[in-house]
């Protein structure tokens, strides 16, 4: 059933999303360092995410502030500079100019998408900060949200593993990544996709906010773990079929303006599955620090609790030691 949907929903989009050809592509030069800080555009929904992301985020912090209250300027750095930062590089310069030209410089995009974008967001810890500064009313709706069925659900751990692992290969081996080269609008949500899936499944692994899904740290690294040949699988398999992703799409655009540097399709689709393989497997060490410094700060925590919890104890059976001993004096 599920594999039916993929199939007919990129046939039926409306034909007001418009579409596009290989013949109908910007002519790119070729493709370098220079030209991902040079080749920026204006893609709107990156835009109006990014600075209402922003915007909303440095007003929390503002308004901390204001009252005399502190907010770890790690945490702003996290999800301002590296989050929101990291998304829109990725949607906005030159990694989005080339996304649909070459498929290698499409899977840098989804690495940071899927995996950079959530895990420095999560690190932010927007929604602490927001039930911080939020008045009675939105305060009051965010934690019903919280606690919802719904919020339950979707990030019950088993549910977000699946989805995480098994979105890249419904937009790989379906209709939907070459509607994607087509469809502007179904292009913008494929990066939507990509932020959302992970943010599902990392928010409530590597987090600070108090969101429903949360497991130990055993459960967590075990996770993220099972993520890392899946990855390595899909890697391969892309690197090793014969079948080019996009169908005819890079081939064509070989055929014209910019034949003379895009490299041969199949060779690229292999630097591609290269790309996705060991950037994974580089990210989730990554992962592996952030669980590791969270759960040796956590052991801390605990340790001093336990600790207060048997000082407290023991004052108090030293106090009914010298009550008792009165108490016998008399």
């Amino acid at each position: 059933m599920l594999t039916s949907l993929l199939t007919a929903l990129p046939a039926t989009l409306p034909a007001v999303l418009g579409t596009a050809a290989p013949e109908d592509a910007p002519v790119l030069p070729p493709f370098g360092l220079d030209t991902v800080l040079s080749q920026w555009g204006l893609a709107p929904i990156p835009l109006v995410v990014t600075v209402w992301g922003i915007g909303l985020y440095l007003l929390g912090v503002s308004t901390l502030r204001r009252r005399g209250d502190a907010w770890p300027w790690a945490r702003t750095f996290s999800f301002v500079v590296v989050g929101m930062g990291a998304f829109y590089l990725a949607t906005s310069s030159g990694f989005a100019a080339y996304d649909s030209t070459l498929l290698s410089v499409h899977m840098v995009q989804h690495m940071v998408l899927s995996m950079v974008v959530p895990l420095a967001l999560a690190l932010g810890a927007p929604v602490t900060l927001a039930l911080r500064t939020l008045p009675g009313a939105p305060r009051r709706l965010l934690l019903a949200l919280l606690h919802s069925r719904v919020a339950r659900v979707l990030s019950f751990p088993p549910l977000t593993f699946a989805l995480y692992v098994l979105s890249p290969w419904a937009l790989y081996f379906s209709p939907w990544y070459d509607a994607s080269l087509t469809s502007a609008f179904v292009h913008e949500m494929m990066h939507l996709h990509l932020v959302t899936v992970g943010a599902l499944f990392f928010w409530p692994l590597m987090g600070i906010d108090p969101v429903p899904g949360r497991v130990g740290y055993p459960f967590r690294v075990a996770m993220v773990v099972l993520t890392l040949p899946f990855h390595a699988f899909l890697g391969v398999t892309i690197m090793g079929q014969s079948t080019l992703i996009g169908g005819d799409w890079y081939p064509r655009l070989a055929e014209g303006p910019m034949g003379s540097w895009l490299p041969d399709a199949a060779a690229d689709q292999e630097l591609a599955g290269g790309i996705l393989w060991g950037s994974g497997d580089l990210v989730g060490i990554g992962f592996f620090i952030v669980l590791f410094v969270q759960w040796v700060r956590s052991s801390r925590q605990e340790a001093r609790r336990e600790d207060r919890r048997l000082d407290l104890l023991e004052a108090r059976e030293a106090r009914e030691s010298r009550a008792a001993a009165e108490q016998t004096g008399r």
